[in-house]
Formats: C-alpha cells, structure tokens, sequence
C-alpha cells in the first residue's frame, strides 16, 4: 500500500515545490482581486476563481483570471482547502469543509462589489466545486454562471491509480481512504469515483435552476479519468471537449488551466452573446 500511493506523495511534494517558487502574475489594472473593483455594466457579475488540487490562489488559474480581468471584468480569487501550518498548498483538505470557505468568500465578494450575483470558474477540484457550491450551500441563487475545466464530476480513478489499488488486493475502499488520508488528502479520496463528495454531487440533478453551466474537457486529460466523467449531461449544461473547437491542441489536465484555447472559450461561455471566433493554438500535453 505504501509503494502504491507514493505517486500521491511525489505529486503533493513537487506541487508544493511549484508553489513556493511561483511569483505571482502581474495583475491586470483594476481586476484583480481588488475590492474597490466596481463591475462594469457589460460584466455586472464578478468572477471567482477556483484552483485545483495541490494549487493556490497564486498558481494555477492566475493567468487565466489576470485575462479575464484585462476583459473588463472583476476578479477574485483565494486559496481554500489549505491546512494553516502549511498554507501553500490548497485543496487538500475535505471537500464539504472547502465548500463551506467557498461560500464565505462569495459572500464577502457580493459585498465589497454590491454585485447580486458572480460567476464561478474552477479547474479540477476546482471546476467540482464550481458545481458542488451551488448545489450544496445554498447559494445557487447567487451564481450566475458555471464554467468547470476538467471537473472530476462522477469521480476520477487518479490515472487508474485506485483501480490498481484494488487489482493488487490493496482492495477495500476504506484502505484506500485511510492512505489518502495519511498523506495529508482527504480531498483525493472525496474525489474517487466512489468518494463521499462525489455521491453527494450526484445523487439527484448536479445542475441548480437558474445557473447556466458549462463544462470543458479535454480528450487527452491524464488525471480525470475516464474523460467523459467531467460531463454534467443534463438539460441545460453545455459540455464540450477543447478539441471540438480545436481538434489538434493536445492539451492535459495541468495544461487546461494555462491553455489560450480553454482561455478563449471560458471567455465565450462567461459572455456566450459575445462569443467570437479565435485561432487555435497547441497546448501543453501535460
């Protein structure tokens, strides 16, 4: 069991690395996690950023937010998930306990910019959360719009890691919880395709009346695994692969959030009555 998990340790150790030496991105004039931000009348709704597994504020979405808010939007963004003796990396900790610090701070969003409502855009664990706040806090009418990249939204198999988990007789579920939850992740074993906050986002319709959602993937994301499990099909939800749009970006799952692609077509969801055309570019496979 020790060997088997260790990819999640190497994962959480060079995440962490990542982290601590990422200087954070110029921000755009205005935008960016500024309270004083008054929405425009064009982008009446604040947008929040929601990071990935491992991920902060800092890394992961920036440049995409730093983008959107060069749009005339105003932007927000705040590490959640992280445990306080080591805050630089986020969304480890259990996914109701993260949803809650969600909700806190969209509400203190809604405050400081007197906006009714804010669209939410989230990557990985993230983009689950983008779908799970709504649904679970009791706040949907307050999100206007969802954009989620790579959501693992029925579950994931972490790349078939817990798959072999079970093959090699590592094999009862509550093993493989206890050892996520020894290296510091309750959030992964949330995230297995059986995890308790998967069972809790799809028991009964994932999307919320009034919310417009819209889910991206990619064809050749690593992590979210099958693929297809990112998609939210129901009445109402636009799900989409990269490669719809541009059918040679080989983009993976880290590479979704710095991908120009994914940036273009989270733009257009966010506006979808002023969506444009772009030209395609390849991203990162990784």
């Amino acid at each position: 069991m020790r060997k088997l998990f260790r990819p999640f340790a190497l994962l959480a150790a060079s995440t962490a690395l990542l982290a601590a030496f990422t200087v954070p991105a110029q921000a755009a004039s205005g935008g960016v996690n500024d309270s004083d931000c008054t929405p425009s009348s064009a982008h009446p709704r604040p947008v929040v950023f929601l990071h990935g597994l491992g991920a902060t504020s800092y890394e992961d979405l920036n440049f995409l937010q730093d983008s959107v808010a060069a749009q005339d939007y105003c932007t927000f963004s705040r590490t959640y998930g992280a445990y306080p003796q080591f805050p630089v990396v986020g969304g480890l900790r259990p996914i109701a306990d993260s949803a809650a610090e969600i909700k806190e701070f969209i509400g203190e969003v809604l405050d400081e910019t007197g906006a009714q409502q804010v669209d939410l855009v989230g990557h990985s664990e993230g983009g689950f959360q983008s779908l799970y706040v709504p649904k679970t806090q009791g706040i949907a009418d307050r999100i206007g719009s969802v954009v989620a990249i790579a959501p693992p939204a029925h579950g994931t198999t972490f790349a078939g890691l817990t798959n072999l988990a079970y093959l090699l007789g590592q094999g009862e579920r509550e093993a493989v919880g206890k050892a996520l939850d020894a290296l510091g992740c309750p959030a992964c074993d949330d995230l297995i395709t059986d995890g308790e906050a998967v069972r809790t986002l799809t028991t009964g319709p994932i999307a919320q009346p009034g919310v417009h959602y819209t889910v991206l993937t990619s064809r050749y994301d690593e992590l979210v695994t099958p693929t297809d499990t990112a998609f939210v099909r129901e009445p109402g939800v636009v799900n989409a692969y990269v490669q719809d749009t541009c059918p040679l970006d080989p983009v993976g799952h880290i590479g979704e959030a710095y991908d120009l692609n994914v940036w273009h077509l989270v733009t257009n969801a966010l506006d979808p009555a002023h969506a444009t055309k772009f030209a395609c570019t390849a991203g990162s496979p990784g």
